[in-house]
């Protein structure tokens, strides 16, 4: 199992601007309502522009079962964002949980 189906701390930690394009309203897969206009070209996923950040996609409790409701549709930024890395580890430090190397053996 991976840990990004416990963690989700990426999600409740950065903000997530993309590609208006990547929106449904555009010909894209990302649901119109979950994500809030930037920009004429920006689109942010509603949730995390705020102080203490949380897509509106996330569901569950961090690090013990969180999910992203739409995985499949989700932006490019979150595609990319890959499991064991910096910001992975700075996410996860963020929400008092250790580094996957440690519980992950990653």
């Amino acid at each position: 199992m991976s840990a990004c189906t416990t963690c989700g701390a990426c999600c409740a930690s950065f903000r997530v601007d993309f590609s208006v394009h990547e929106t449904q309203s555009e010909g894209g897969s990302v649901p119109d309502g979950l994500w809030v206009p930037v920009t004429d070209s920006i689109a942010r996923m509603r949730g995390t522009d705020h102080g203490q950040p949380r897509c509106a996609a996330l569901s569950g409790r961090i690090g013990e079962r969180a999910t992203c409701g739409i995985y499949e549709w989700r932006p490019n930024p979150c595609r990319e964002f890959e499991e064991g890395s910096d910001a992975c580890g700075q996410a996860r430090r963020r929400h008092g949980l250790s580094p996957l190397s440690a519980s992950f053996g990653g």
